[in-house]
């Protein structure tokens, strides 16, 4: 059969055999369940270990998921929540804020988070656009929602909960949520400027989780700082996926992540050892740490990963100036849709570089380089990434015209169509 030119690949044996070492990413991890499962298995492990810190403020495994249940139940009973059913929160950042997440988890909700800083105007069209009736509230930005949606005021809710013996635990155990079921959705604008639902499923997320402890990024014995807001799916890793693994989460005071001297001073007071956020936010802390001469705050750091925008390498000889030891600095690269991060990379401190790597895929993911013909590129050869696996999300609310555009079928795997542009080195990095 005759094919046309652009339909012939170029690529060689040996960059076939690179490209599928590659994605040689096969890990079986343990059984999949849903997020608030998994805390319930660390609770029952250490009851007594801090799950959240914040300030001067703490609650142990043990007493979070007493609250957890509490407004669970509250949701469950008093508000009437189903599996499936979408339940914004909109706080700022505090211990509610954590029980607020996990207790929509528990009932089987999807945790739609919402952020304070938007004007009202906003949250209302996200909240009708997803067809959501409930909202969770504090003290701060209940006023936003008054005559509109139900809101329930977490702080009351769990102030004005019954006695512990009083408490009927059984209703949760009757959730029917899966691994399948959505866990969350979070808006994202893309290139459109129009927000959309991203949804994400259980076992979307615990895959990600389990390829972040795998690739010895993330683990147990960590204590991690919660950075970034809640617009980015990042702080559910930074939450949701602390609790799942048995870690501690240090939460700061509104607006903390800006401030530069309560911030410096959470990193060395709570001995920090995992940090996860964008680049830009890493270079002005290490700019004020360098100034400031303020490097022990960095001590206790096992692991800083960048994501969300291009490490530069100005930020890597800035991080150098900051003289930090016995940390790996991890570049990671991925979208919302394949669920935090598809791709990670070490970067050597001590090598000079002109440009810092995207790495190779995480553990149970897949990235194939393809270009405009969708065939394979050569090795060194620009092509247009798509990510597969384990965290590729289960589409757009309401939006499958979207999503069909988004999501390609190769070789019978489903792939995001990233858009962005990489070239594959003879070392088989990104």
């Amino acid at each position: 059969m005759k094919k046309s030119i652009y339909e012939l690949s170029l690529v060689l044996p040996d960059e076939i055999l690179l490209m599928k070492s590659m994605n040689n990413t096969q890990v079986l991890f343990p059984s999949f369940t849903c997020i608030h499962h998994e805390f319930v298995r660390q609770v029952m492990e250490h009851p007594q270990k801090v799950a959240v810190e914040l300030d001067d403020q703490s609650v142990t495994y043990d007493e979070l998921l007493y609250y957890v249940q509490v407004l669970s139940l509250n949701l469950l009973n008093e508000q009437r929540v189903i599996v499936g059913e979408i339940v914004c929160q909109c706080v700022e950042r505090s211990l509610s804020m954590v029980i607020g997440m996990m207790a929509i988890e528990m009932s089987g909700g999807v945790y739609c988070p919402l952020s304070p800083r938007d004007p009202q105007y906003r949250l209302h069209v996200l909240m009708k656009e997803i067809e959501c009736r409930l909202v969770l509230v504090h003290y701060l930005t209940e006023t936003k929602f008054i005559n509109n949606f139900v809101s329930l005021n977490l702080d009351s809710a769990l102030i004005n909960s019954e006695d512990e013996s009083h408490v009927n635990f059984d209703r949760i155990s009757r959730v029917l949520a899966t691994e399948y079921s959505i866990a969350y959705i979070i808006h994202t604008s893309g290139s459109t400027g129009k927000p959309k639902a991203l949804q994400a499923s259980h076992r979307n997320f615990s895959n990600s989780i389990y390829s972040l402890v795998h690739s010895y990024t993330f683990n147990e014995n960590d204590t991690v700082g919660q950075i970034a807001r809640c617009s980015f799916d990042n702080h559910i890793q930074e939450i949701l996926g602390t609790l799942m693994i048995g870690a501690t989460t240090v939460m700061l005071r509104p607006r903390g992540t800006t401030h530069w001297e309560y911030l410096s001073s959470v990193l060395e007071k709570k001995q920090i050892t995992y940090m996860h956020t964008v680049p830009n936010l890493l270079y002005s802390l290490f700019a004020y740490i360098v100034k400031s001469k303020k490097q022990e705050a960095l001590q206790y750091l096992r692991s800083l990963c960048s994501v969300g925008e291009p490490f530069n390498v100005k930020l890597l000889d800035l991080i150098k100036t900051s003289a930090i030891r016995k940390c790996r600095i991890w570049n990671f690269y991925g979208q919302t849709e394949i669920t935090i991060a598809s791709t990670f990379h070490l970067v050597d401190v001590a090598v000079d570089k002109k440009r810092i790597e995207i790495g190779v895929p995480l553990p149970n993911y897949q990235c194939i380089i393809q270009d405009e013909f969708s065939q394979s590129v050569v090795l060194g050869q620009e092509g247009y990434l798509f990510t597969g696996g384990v965290g590729v999300f289960a589409g757009y609310l309401g939006r499958d015209d979207l999503t069909s555009k988004a999501l390609v079928d190769i070789d019978g795997e489903m792939f995001y169509r990233t858009g962005d542009l990489v070239k594959m080195d003879n070392k088989g990095l990104l």
